[in-house]
């Protein structure tokens, strides 16, 4: 069924309308509380503005972190708050709580094109609860918000699409209590995963980092059938490495996950294609001495950091003709200088094929973080997701809560 957008909505007209916006805030902070990247805030400017210029009383949630369903100062969206405003160029006031007498208090007093923001969503045990009795009583209380009685319709707009797989109450819950679209991202998201699952241009290569086997396994398997190539690198390299019988020194290593691995390469061995050459270190710390080794080569007392100069080259040749690049998860610790050249020479070759006019996807999470830690153009790639949970679960062709809601039509 075809989902309702944001276009829909405006369309409608949403002038003295309530509307309430779930984005996705879960933005890094330093010690001090500073945001580190505003690119999840960025991204949801553009529903935003859309619907305070067109005169609707905007309610948004969201969340910061894993507060433990109770308020938690470390987790309050106060720099979320002050960072929109300034990026809005307009005050956005923050509620004191979720749904208490504060947010009450401050939804009432909404004139056309105010936007109120919601303190941590996640500071209502009930926002994740897995009773869905739970769920739909702190949703009523959403709505409660924006739905005036005898007033205009109110509408509930899903924009953050780093949430849409988790069935939670602001994500799901809320749009079956109101009528319910896809935000400006949450659609150009869902359009550029079925453009992925559909079978784009041909060469389709996949680039797969991280650390662990086990969280891109589903992924793995059934991307392994439809891609004419599989990179893999980052700490999930050395159990794959492992199951050729290397030795991996004291490289991050899944032993339980080792079988799975060989049983990947006999099924896929044409398909995927591993690290050559390793950048080892005797310690994980930025200022530990890298030394390059082959990957058969490994030292028993280094760990790997980042792939080779040799395996970068190798894997630039395979992307150089794909017309098709879903990259996830960096090939090493980017954070650290001497251990981000793989990840920057992957990412300069999937820029360099999109310049060729290939469609090009960063799977959000730390692959985006890596775009904009390494400096790199952000308009070099066809698009980044901010969503990079949601984007590997629809890529598995895992059914995720909240997009299914927004096409139920209920």
């Amino acid at each position: 069924m075809t989902i309702q957008t944001l276009d829909d909505l405006l369309a409608e007209g949403v002038a003295g309308r309530g509307v309430l916006v779930r984005s996705d805030f879960n933005v890094p902070l330093d010690d001090d509380g500073n945001i580190t990247d505003p690119g999840r805030i960025i991204a949801s400017l553009p529903t935003l503005k859309a619907l305070s210029e067109g005169g609707a009383r905007v309610v948004v949630t969201a969340h910061l972190g894993r507060p433990k369903g109770a308020p938690d100062p470390k987790f309050s969206l106060a720099p979320v708050a002050k960072e929109l405003g300034e990026r809005l160029g307009r005050h956005v006031a923050l509620a004191s709580d979720t749904v208490g007498t504060d947010a009450l208090a401050r939804a009432e007093g909404l004139t056309d094109g105010d936007i109120l923001l919601l303190e941590n969503i996640r500071f209502d045990p009930r926002e994740t609860s897995k009773d869905p009795s739970e769920r739909a009583a702190l949703a009523a209380e959403l709505v409660e918000l924006v739905d005036t009685p005898g007033g205009p319709q109110a509408a509930f707009v899903s924009d953050g699409f780093g949430v849409v797989h988790r069935e939670q109450a602001s994500v799901y819950d809320v749009a079956k209590l109101l009528p319910h679209y896809a935000g400006t991202l949450v659609a150009a998201e869902v359009e550029v995963l079925r453009q992925l699952t559909s079978g784009g241009g041909r060469p389709y290569a996949v680039v797969l980092g991280g650390s662990k086997v086990s969280d891109k396994l589903a992924v793995i398997e059934n991307l392994a059938t439809k891609a004419d190539s599989l990179i893999i690198g980052g700490g999930m390299c050395f159990t794959f490495l492992a199951a050729q019988g290397l030795s991996v020194g004291t490289s991050l290593l899944q032993e339980e996950m080792v079988e799975t691995c060989a049983r990947l390469l006999e099924e896929y061995g044409d398909v995927i294609h591993l690290p050559v050459d390793i950048v080892v270190a005797p310690e994980f710390a930025a200022d530990a001495p890298p030394t390059t080794v082959a990957a058969t080569e490994i030292p028993a007392d280094q760990m790997g950091l980042d792939i080779g100069p040799e395996s970068v080259k190798r894997f630039t040749a395979l992307l150089s003709n794909a017309k098709t690049v879903f990259w996830n998860g960096p090939m090493g610790v980017f954070e650290f200088p001497a251990f981000a050249a793989g990840t920057r020479g992957v990412a300069e070759a999937i820029i360099a094929a999109t310049a060729k006019g290939a469609f090009s996807v960063v799977g959000g999470g730390d692959s985006a973080a890596a775009v904009r830690t390494l400096g790199l153009p952000e308009d070099g790639f066809s698009h980044i997701s901010t969503g990079g949970g949601a984007s590997l679960e629809y890529l598995e062709g895992k059914t995720l809560p909240g997009i299914a809601v927004l096409e139920s039509g209920e």
